[in-house]
């Protein structure tokens, strides 16, 4: 009986078209409800997870919550200290600027002060200046006073030792260089008042004579105004380059610059006063 039955389901399922449809919606209606009974399962599962996770989550969220608590309780607290230590250091600041204040009000009166104190100071300057002005020009009036007096003195004394040379010629003759030389300064001294000295050097480069020599030159200072002088019976014009050369060699060997460069003689050549003036050198003939 089994097998006509499976036999005329066999047949059904060749022969009738509806038959065959419906067998094949059973077969798959169960099988949708296997699958629906795993898919229930697996939302089960689904679930069951879920809930999980929303547990994890709920506690991490708690977590959270209390470490942000804390957080804003810490927030709180360090904003309540800021604010102290904000009000300390404005109080510090209103402080300082007090004291800011005070010490530049302080400073403007010393400045003042000083100013003060520095006016007075130029004021007694410019009249001890003034003062010392007066005094310079006095000095130096009185200094070109005695120049003037020195010069009359010298001039004088000058036209007297040119009738001494007169007298030593005509008694005389002609005298040696040398002879003549310290006559005429021995006139010097007596008739002038003239103390006259001699000063010697070594010139080791040659300068004057042009090899090493000792250069002598003869000095006179009266009412601290320095004369170089040269005596000679007869001015050349090599005698008068020869006496700049023993001023210049004096003047590098001592540092100091005499007041007057005189050269005394009875007699000159035309060249040797040229070349006399162009040097600054003063030559006395009539004297």
């Amino acid at each position: 009986m089994a097998t006509r039955l499976k036999k005329n389901i066999l047949k059904l399922l060749k022969e009738d078209e509806e038959f065959r449809y419906a067998v094949a919606g059973l077969i798959g209606l169960e099988e949708i409800l296997k699958r629906l009974d795993s898919h229930e399962a697996e939302l089960v599962r689904l679930r069951e997870d879920m809930v999980a996770g929303f547990n994890r989550h709920d506690e991490e969220l708690a977590r959270l919550r209390e470490e942000t608590n804390r957080l804003r309780e810490d927030m709180i607290a360090g904003f309540r200290r800021h604010d102290e230590e904000l009000a300390r250091l404005r109080e510090e600041t209103n402080r300082l600027r007090e004291d800011m204040i005070a010490g530049f009000k302080r400073h403007d009166e010393e400045i003042a002060k000083l100013r003060e104190d520095m006016i007075a100071g130029f004021k007694r300057h410019d009249e001890e200046m003034a003062k010392l002005r007066e005094d310079m020009v006095t000095g130096f009036k009185r200094h070109d006073e005695e120049i003037a007096k020195l010069r009359e003195d010298m001039n004088r004394g000058f036209d007297l030792l040119s009738r001494h040379l007169t007298a030593i010629g005509a008694r005389w003759g002609i005298m040696a260089e040398s002879a003549f030389r310290e006559g005429l300064k021995g006139i010097l001294e007596k008739e002038l008042g003239l103390t006259v000295e001699k000063w010697s050097a070594f010139d080791e480069s040659g300068v004057v004579h042009g090899y090493p020599s000792t250069v002598d030159i003869d000095i006179s200072v009266r009412d601290g105004v320095a004369a170089l002088i040269e005596v000679k019976s007869h001015l050349r014009r090599s005698d008068v380059a020869e006496f700049s050369r023993k001023i210049e060699f004096y003047i590098r060997k001592t540092g100091r610059t005499p007041d007057r460069r005189l050269i005394v003689t009875p007699y000159a050549d035309a060249e040797a006063l040229e070349a006399a003036e162009k040097l600054g050198i003063e030559v006395y003939t009539q004297v």
